[in-house]
C-alpha cells in the first residue's frame, strides 16, 4: 500500500483517523497504542508476516538501548549496529555482492523501507551512546518511534530526540491538522499529477534501445526523470510530514527546492536532507570529517557518497552514481568552490542542473552498459544527433507538464503565496487550489493504473 493509492485515501486514512480521535486526547497511550497498531497493519499490508521481523528488531532496539544507556558500553553498541545492519546486508545486498563474484543468484526479495528504519534504529542506538537521548521509556515509544507508517517505508530519517517529547506529551490540534491537509494534498498531487507524469515520459526514452535515442530525446528523457524523482520522493516526503501533523508529530523537512542550488553541496543540502544529515553526522564526521587535512577530506567525502549511492541501491549503476556526485564534491572543495560563489545564480544552476541530470542517468539506468549507451545518446554517439522532435514520446500536455515541473521545482509559487497571504481573496483562491489539486489527483489514481513510487523498496 502506497499514500498515493485508493485502498490508502479511501480506507485505510479515514478509518484511522476515526478510530483514533474517537480516544479522548487526555488519553495519550491509547492513541499510541492505535496509530502503533495501524502502522503494523500498513507494513503487514505490503510484506506479510514480515511484520514480526520489524517487531523483533523493535525490540532488540528497545533492550539495547536501556543496556547502553546503564552501562555505556562500546560493545553493546557494536553488537546493535551489527544487529541492525546484518538484515539490510542480507535482504538488499546479498544477491549484489554474489553477482560481482559470479554467482548466479538474486538475492532475497528486498524489504519495505528496510534502508529507512534501519538507519532510524541505528541513530537511536548511537544517541544514546553519546548521550544525546535518553533511552525510550517503554518498548511502545521504541516501537511508535521507528514504525509509525507515515515515516516507515521511505522517511523522512527521523532522529529520536526529535520526537521523544512528542510521542508522551504532544497535542493534536485544528491548526495542525489543517496545516497537514495543505502538506499532504500538495505532496499527493506532486506524486500524482507531476511525478507519474513525467516519468511515463521517462519510462519511454530509458526504455528506448539507446541505438534509437536522438540527442533531443535522450535529454527529454534524462530531464524528465530527473523531475520525476524529485516530485516522486518530495511528494512523498510532503505527504508524510502532513500526516504527521495529523498526529500531532512535527518531522523535519526533507526537500527544499534542490534544483536552484548553485553547487552539489548546496544540492545535497537541500535534496533528501534527513539522509544528507544521517551520512554526515554517522559517518562524515566519525572517519574524520574536514579535520585531519585536504587529502582525508576528499577520500571521506568520496567514502560517503559511494556508500550513500549503495544505500539507494545494490547495483553498480548506484555505486557510480554515488560516486559522480563525491567526485564533483571534491572538486567544488578543492577550488571550483570559491569560483561558484563569485558567479551569479543563474550560471551557478546552468553548472548543478546538468550535472544532477547525467548523475540521474546513472540512477536510472537498468545497467552500467545501458547508462554507457545512453550517455553516448545524449552526446551524438550514436551517429545521429538530428534534433527529432519529442512531442510523440510525450504525449498530450506533457510538455506543458514538463514546463509546469520546472516552475514547480522552484520557489516561484512558494513566493507568490507568501505575498499574497494576507489577502481574503487569495486565502479563499488557495482552498480553491488545495480542493482542484486533491480531486484531479483523485481522479487520476481512478483512472489511470501507471503509479509507480521510486523509493518504495529502499
Amino acid at each position: 500500500m502506497i499514500f498515493a493509492s485508493v485502498p490508502f485515501l479511501f480506507y485505510f486514512l479515514p478509518v484511522l483517523l476515526a478510530v483514533y480521535f474517537c480516544v479522548p486526547q487526555r488519553l495519550r497511550q491509547w492513541r499510541n497504542v492505535i496509530l502503533l497498531i495501524f502502522s503494523l497493519i500498513f507494513y503487514a499490508w505490503g510484506e506479510g508476516f514480515f511484520v514480526f521481523m520489524l517487531l523483533a528488531m523493535t525490540g532488540i532496539n528497545h533492550v539495547l538501548g536501556r543496556f547502553i544507556a546503564r552501562h555505556h558500553n562500546g560493545w553493546l553498541l557494536g553488537i546493535g549496529i551489527v544487529l541492525n545492519l546484518a538484515p539490510l546486508f542480507w535482504y538488499k545486498y546479498a544477491g549484489f555482492a554474489a553477482q560481482t563474484f559470479g554467482a548466479d543468484w538474486q538475492g532475497p526479495a528486498l524489504l519495505l523501507g528496510i534502508s529507512f528504519f534501519t538507519f532510524q534504529a541505528v541513530s537511536y542506538l548511537v544517541d544514546i551512546w553519546r548521550e544525546r537521548t535518553a533511552p525510550a521509556p517503554s518498548w511502545l515509544n521504541t516501537a511508535l518511534y521507528i514504525c509509525a507508517f507515515p515515516q516507515l517505508i521511505a522517511g523522512p530519517i527521523v532522529r529520536y530526540h526529535l520526537i521523544a517529547d512528542q510521542i508522551e506529551n504532544r497535542r493534536e490540534t485544528v491548526d495542525g491538522f489543517v496545516c497537514g491537509i495543505r502538506l499532504f494534498i500538495l505532496g499527493l498531487a506532486q506524486k500524482v499529477l507531476l511525478a507519474n507524469t513525467l516519468g511515463e515520459t521517462a519510462d519511454i526514452a530509458f526504455g528506448e534501445p539507446v541505438q534509437n535515442l536522438s540527442v533531443l530525446l535522450a535529454w527529454v528523457g534524462a530531464v524528465c526523470f530527473s523531475l520525476q524523482i524529485y516530485f516522486d520522493f518530495a511528494g512523498y516526503s510532503n505527504m508524510a510530514i502532513g500526516m504527521g501533523r495529523f498526529f500531532g508529530f512535527d518531522y523535519p523537512r526533507n526537500f527544499e527546492f534542490p534544483y536552484i542550488a548553485g553547487s552539489v553541496r548546496e544540492f545535497w543540502r537541500r535534496w533528501h536532507i534527513t539522509l544528507s544529515n544521517w551520512f554526515r553526522d554517522y559517518l562524515y564526521i566519525p572517519l574524520g570529517g574536514n579535520r585531519r587535512g585536504a587529502v582525508r577530506t576528499y577520500a571521506n567525502l568520496v567514502i560517503v557518497f559511494v556508500l550513500c549511492g549503495l544505500w539507494h541501491g545494490a547495483a553498480w549503476t548506484f555505486v557510480l552514481w554515488g560516486l559522480w556526485h563525491g567526485v564533483f564534491l571534491v572538486i567544488e572543495r578543492a577550488g571550483l568552490g570559491s569560483v561558484l560563489d563569485r558567479l551569479p545564480r543563474l550560471a551557478r544552476s546552468l553548472y548543478l542542473v546538468p550535472v544532477v541530470t547525467l548523475g540521474f542517468v546513472l540512477f536510472r539506468a537498468e545497467s552500467l552498459p545501458h547508462a554507457l549507451g545512453y550517455f553516448a545518446a545524449l552526446f551524438g554517439g550514436n551517429g545521429d544527433p538530428v534534433l527529432t522532435h519529442p512531442a510523440y514520446l510525450i504525449g498530450s500536455g506533457g510538455m506543458a507538464v514538463m514546463a509546469l515541473g520546472f516552475l514547480c521545482a522552484t520557489p516561484v509559487f512558494k513566493v507568490l503565496t507568501q505575498r499574497l497571504s494576507g489577502s481574503p481573496a487569495a486565502v479563499m483562491a488557495g482552498h480553491a487550489g488545495l480542493f482542484a489539486l486533491l480531486l484531479a489527483s483523485i481522479v487520476m489514481l481512478a483512472g489511470d493504473t501507471y503509479n509507480p513510487f521510486l523509493y518504495f523498496r529502499f
